[in-house]
Parts: structure tokens; C-alpha cells; sequence
């Protein structure tokens, strides 16, 4: 059987859309995410800090980067996860997020986590 890898993250991601919060009149349409990162390798590792891209249904693109996530910068020890639940406004009924975490290992190696593209949209909004 082989060794895990010094450092592998991974991340699923959630959705849900938040009516209560939400404008449409307004073109404003809330969304709640939820996070959960993984560290399937073999190192510790501290999320430092995220980047995400927000894409709209107009593709009009908002760049977020910032340290931690919601005030925190995890230590991940391997075999064990982090999660965590923010959310974000959008104008159009559908959107897309995805992005990065920015890592540091127990060994000082920096490196990225992807953020797979997930899927913001209302109730309905997709046939």
C-alpha cells in the first residue's frame, strides 16, 4: 500500500439559495455556500488565504481575495477536515464560483487547493 501524498486537499462545496435575503425586483439574489476542506494527504497544512471568482449570469466577474476564510486560518491535520459557511450576493439568478486556498504545509511548502466551479442559481432559474 502506498504512502499519501505529503499534501493533498480537496474540496466539496454546497449550495443554497437564500429567498429570504433576496431582492429579485432588485436583481438581487442571495446565496449560502458551505465548505468543507479535506486534507487527504500525509502533512498538516494552514489554510493562509482564499481567492475566489465570481462569475454572473451576465459574466460579470468580481475577484475576492482575502486571509483565511470567515476570519480563520485552519490547521488541517491529515485525515480530518474544516468546515466552514459564508455566503455571497449575485444580479443575475444564476452564477458560477470558483477559486483557490492558498496552503502553507507543516514542512513550509506553500501551494494552492482547488476550488472547483460550482453552480449558484434560484429554484427553477435552469431547465
Amino acid at each position: 500500500m502506498s504512502q499519501p501524498a505529503p499534501y493533498q486537499i480537496d474540496v466539496s462545496v454546497t449550495t443554497r439559495y437564500l429567498p429570504e435575503q433576496s431582492q429579485p425586483e432588485q436583481n438581487r439574489f442571495a446565496f449560502s455556500y458551505t465548505v468543507i476542506i479535506s486534507n487527504n494527504g500525509g502533512l498538516p497544512a494552514k489554510l493562509t488565504s482564499r481567492h475566489w471568482i465570481i462569475t454572473d449570469g451576465d459574466a460579470r466577474v468580481q475577484e475576492v481575495r482575502g486571509p483565511g476564510v470567515i476570519g480563520q486560518q485552519p490547521t488541517i491535520e491529515p485525515g480530518a477536515s474544516h468546515t466552514y459557511s459564508s455566503g455571497t450576493v449575485l444580479a443575475t439568478r444564476v452564477g458560477i464560483m470558483q477559486g483557490s486556498y492558498q496552503m502553507l504545509g507543516a514542512d513550509g511548502t506553500k501551494f494552492d487547493a482547488e476550488i472547483k466551479p460550482f453552480r449558484l442559481a434560484v429554484p427553477g432559474a435552469l431547465h
